[in-house]
């Protein structure tokens, strides 16, 4: 039996994978072509910093050679902007180059913990909404920031599970609750998630799409983590659709006890 869910629409398009990928730390470009196959995914980060944008056609920096535009949503990512400026910078820049007007925003200026910069990440998103750019902004899980970034346009919110490729799955789920139920914009779990398990635990808690990438580019087989972080997805999404059954402090019998003696 085959999983059916309800298709993502983020900023007017339709979506029917809920898994977003990154495209960093794979061990080779064809290797992460195959895992972007694999997994199902229709929208995949590319940071710019490793695109060319040039038309120069450098080997170091071919990263879009091997995404088919057709196939995937490319999703410049400005990972490595230090601050607003940076980031609207080359958010500009990769319209220029002929990429879509949407945008990862992506502000961390801290190189340890790679948190990102909520002031900057406002302001920048700020100017490129009135650009008319579709703004995803990368945050920390903070309610009343998400609240302000939707407000101003933001087409989601992407709160942070726990510190980028730390693989330590949601360390902030009672703020991640309180976004979701505050959301006029889908809400994207993103950066920590390790295991299939922790994109499934996101999906149930509502989140309406999760991003992946290091759990799946440094695994040994990245396709076939792939598949699983699919699967996971999938099927938290259906049990959040279902309706999961509430808990409770203590036992509840699922066969009665007494009724059948009567």
């Amino acid at each position: 039996m085959s999983l059916s869910i309800q298709p993502l629409i983020i900023a007017g398009r339709t979506f029917q994978s809920r898994l977003i990928l990154g495209t960093g730390k794979f061990s080779s470009p064809e290797a992460m072509r195959d895992a972007l196959a694999a997994s199902g995914a229709e929208m995949v980060t590319v940071a710019l910093r490793r695109a060319d944008l040039s038309g120069k056609k450098d080997p170091f920096a071919n990263i879009l050679e091997f995404i088919d535009p057709e196939k995937f949503l490319l999703l410049p990512n400005t990972s490595g902007a230090m601050n607003a400026a940076e980031a609207v910078r080359l958010s500009r820049l990769a319209v220029a180059a002929g990429l879509p007007k949407w945008v990862k925003l992506e502000i961390h200026p801290d190189p340890r913990y790679l948190l990102p910069d909520p002031i900057e990440t406002f302001n920048a998103a700020e100017i490129l909404v009135k650009e008319g750019f579709t703004v995803l902004p990368y945050i920390n899980a903070d309610p009343v920031l998400a609240k302000r970034l939707q407000e101003i346009g933001c087409a989601t919110v992407m709160p942070l599970g726990s510190p980028i490729g730390s693989n330590r799955g949601i360390q902030t789920r009672d703020q991640i609750r309180i976004i979701i139920e505050q959301a006029t914009v889908p809400v994207v779990v993103d950066a920590g998630l390790g295991a299939p398990s922790h994109a499934a635990e996101a999906m149930e808690l509502g989140a309406d799409a999760v991003l992946v990438n290091t759990a799946i580019a440094i695994a040994s087989d990245p396709n076939r983590m792939a598949v699983a972080f699919k699967m996971a997805v999938e099927a938290g999404r259906v049990a959040y659709e279902s309706g999961l059954a509430a808990q409770s402090k203590t036992a509840s019998a699922t066969s009665p006890l007494m009724a059948f003696l009567d």
